[in-house]
């Protein structure tokens, strides 16, 4: 006879999985939040790409109708790798947008800074080296349809639009009527290759009225946000090299820019349409497939392939993205946010994949569309790649953690013009690493350690020699400078002056001592050490002195203070004329709350949990939230969520706020306040219109707040160092959260 203990272990074994073990249906789950578009969404164009190119359509699934467009959503085809520079007859170097720093302590430095925006006119040199280089766009690839009477077809001759992005495989699904007859259109891009897959199918196409206009642009002197210039023909060149049938391959030169781009299309005819414009016409058949690719020039060619199995490696490329990594799951949860967040996290994913795991640090906007010339902004790149790391997938975020080791040489000449040691890392810059010169940017000083914290996270993913190894040499150089640059005040070491800390309205030339730069910077100190002893190094003394000597975020009247120069902060927020309404000086208390990310972003080690806690508070009584980033929101949980508050976490993620509306395809945009009067509408009240009164809309996406908003739901689900429990930074009421292959965070 079985004992009774045997008894009840294999009925144990019959009974189902608790829930939060049962593993997650990565297909349902990403299934079910694919966007579906019935009619032009005119913010919000969908997407496909691989990370090195992306592909803006319409609801043609191509770029046919431009003008039913925003012109903040200029439909691009952008890649990686495609930069340009105007002409240089000026021969202007990086010198000359320099201008002489007052520094106490170390006389005067070289900065590219611009002490008012009216020198640009009176310094060529500085418009020069704002603009150069930047991104621009490849081509523009449409449907070339006519009607009945052999006219264009305009987009208000579509009928039974429907598109879906099946996130799954990567595919783009559209359908329509024009002239009552069906149309569906497939766009995909390649995993491997700048590789623009196309198959239409409709009777349109045996009747010869669907074929494809594929035209490749100039370079706009207006460069953001869209860099295209359609007018001058004569400004670019465009000729064939090679040529077969159903296949060319061509050339352009784009002043000192050159780049091939490959057209095919089997079956079909390709005929030149006008300067830089070349038709696709199909030879019969109800079916037109096209395969358009890019490529720098220099780089070999690609392999020809077929279109049918590059369509089926596009699709494995996502399936194995959605199966490897991170997943959460918040399906029977009783909140009725829950369904939204998991929709938000999901398409996340998918954007940051397409637009922020490629070999350069991103820009602002991806591969959507151009800000600030389509220069990446090193301070924010975190905010776009880490959660790659933390949520299981590293290798994406190593593409562009790369560019750091390639241009360590550079970063190590600009601290030495400082007279510091090690890498100083620009703010805004092209690949090139030259920072830009602006009125804020030379002074900005938090991305300094963030080659720390990537690097850390990708450690943490692997645990490795190798890993170790490679990131050695750059967490040296960026450590060396953390404890180098602050300038010694009596037994104390302090930043700034001069520093613009993450909230940008404080001076340059008198602020000392932000508080998240403070602790970050010890932080990254501390975690450089670290990173010696695992290699089996002993400890730098001169770093253990400088985490000694850092002065601690500055406190007055029980809060902490985004800076030590400014003690009457809290004051002027908390009074009547600035509570919830910066507008006027002396309120500041606008733009990133960034003192509450030296406990939220990191666990700042001299951080007082209580004293962060009535900060927090004063941040929900005072701030002017109207005039807060996409990215705020996720951090500002971050620290809600290590303060033991979960539902104040989920509260942050879903503040109804017009920079933190997420649209149909998971994008969220980036508005500005335009108020000149403090009466310019009650605070508090829920502005009217799509973002209200006094708003000013800059552009259609701003992609840190997918990258935060993974970086703080993986964290408030997965954890972080010290926390206790499953999903600590969510309510044990109302959420149900299973998490699989998420890392917790520092």
């Amino acid at each position: 006879m079985r004992s009774l203990l045997t008894t009840l272990l294999l009925g144990a074994a019959l009974l189902p999985a608790p829930a939060f073990a049962q593993p997650i249906d990565r297909h349902a789950l990403v299934s079910r939040h694919s966007p579906v578009l019935t009619a032009i969404d005119a913010h919000a164009p969908l997407m496909v790409g691989n990370g090195e190119i992306g592909f803006t359509a319409d609801m043609t699934g191509l770029q046919t109708f431009p003008e039913a467009y925003s012109p903040l959503a200029p439909l691009l085809t952008m890649a990686q790798w495609a930069w340009h520079s105007f002409p240089n007859p000026g021969g202007f170097t990086e010198a000359d947008g320099l201008a002489m720093v007052p520094v106490p302590g170390r006389g005067e430095q070289p900065y590219p800074w611009i002490r008012d925006w009216s020198e640009i006119e009176a310094r060529p040199a500085l418009a020069w080296l704002r603009e150069n280089p930047h991104r621009f766009s490849l081509a523009r690839i449409g449907l070339a349809m006519t009607d009945r009477a052999g006219r264009p077809a305009r987009v208000e001759q579509l009928t039974h639009t429907r598109q879906r992005l099946d996130l799954w495989t990567g595919t783009l699904h559209s359908a329509f009527r024009f002239d009552g007859v069906p149309v569906t259109v497939e766009t995909r891009v390649h995993p491997q290759q700048d590789l623009i897959l196309v198959r239409i199918r409709s009777p349109l196409v045996a009747a010869g009225r669907i074929g494809v206009d594929i035209v490749y642009p100039g370079v706009s002197r207006t460069l953001n946000p869209d860099p295209s210039d359609w007018s001058v023909d004569e400004a670019h060149r465009t000729e064939i090299v090679a040529g077969e049938p159903g296949r060319i391959r061509l050339r352009r030169q784009l002043d000192a820019t050159s780049f091939h781009s490959t057209i095919a299309a089997p079956g079909a005819t390709i005929a030149a349409a006008g300067a830089h414009a070349f038709r696709i016409r199909p030879a019969g058949g109800d079916t037109l497939v096209l395969m358009i690719g890019f490529e720098r020039n220099g780089a070999a060619p690609a392999p020809a392939v077929a279109f049918e199995p590059a369509a089926a490696a596009a699709a494995d490329h996502w399936r194995s993205y959605w199966t490897s990594g991170g997943a959460i799951d918040f399906s029977g949860s009783t909140d009725a946010r829950a369904a939204e967040l998991e929709r938000r996290v999901v398409l996340s994913q998918y954007l940051s994949a397409v637009n922020g795991s490629g070999s350069l640090p991103p820009q602002e906007e991806g591969l959507f569309s151009n800000s600030w010339n389509g220069k990446f902004h090193l301070e924010v790149h975190p905010l776009h790649a880490a959660h790659f790391a933390a949520w299981g997938r590293p290798e994406r975020l190593e593409r562009s953690l790369a560019w750091y080791l390639e241009t360590l040489d550079r970063a190590r000449a600009v601290a030495q013009r400082h007279g510091v040691e090690g890498a100083w890392w620009t703010k805004m810059s092209g690949p090139e690493g030259r920072n830009s010169p602006s009125t804020i940017n030379p002074f900005i000083m938090w991305q300094q350690p963030h080659p720390i914290y990537m690097a850390e996270l990708v450690w943490r993913t692997r645990r490795d020699r190798a890993t170790l190894e490679r990131y050695a040499e750059l967490v040296e150089a960026t450590a060396a400078l953390l404890a180098s640059w602050p300038r010694r005040d009596g037994v104390r070491l302090v930043l700034g002056p001069p520093i613009i800390p993450v909230q940008e309205n404080h001076p340059p030339l008198t602020t000392v001592n932000p508080a998240f730069e403070t602790e970050y910077f010890r932080w990254g100190l501390a975690t450089a050490q670290a990173w010696r002893e695992r290699l089996g190094q002993p400890r730098r003394a001169d770093w253990d002195a400088a985490i000694a000597a850092l002065a601690p975020p500055a406190q007055r009247d029980g809060l902490y203070l985004p800076v030590e120069s400014a003690p009457d902060f809290w004051r002027a927020a908390a009074s009547p004329a600035c509570s919830q309404n910066a507008i006027e000086p002396p309120c500041l208390n606008r733009d990133h709350p960034s003192f509450l990310m030296a406990y939220g972003w990191i666990a700042g080690g001299r951080i007082d949990s209580e004293t962060m806690r009535r900060t927090l508070r004063a941040t929900e009584a005072h701030w002017d939230l109207r005039q807060t980033w996409g990215w705020d929101f996720p951090i500002v949980a971050m620290t809600a969520a290590r303060l033991g508050e979960p539902e104040g976490a989920v509260d942050w993620l879903f503040r109804d706020l017009p920079n933190n509306r997420w649209g149909t395809s998971g994008m969220t945009p980036r508005i500005h306040l335009e108020a000149h009067a403090a009466d310019l509408f009650a605070p508090g009240t829920r502005p009217a219109g799509p973002d209200g009164p006094g708003y000013r809309r800059a552009a259609e996406t701003y992609f840190p707040s997918n990258g935060s908003l993974l970086l703080a739901v993986g964290m408030m689900a997965a954890g972080w160092d010290g926390s206790q429990g499953e999903a600590p930074g969510f309510p044990r009421e109302g959420w149900r959260v299973r998490v699989e292959g998420i890392r917790p965070l520092p």
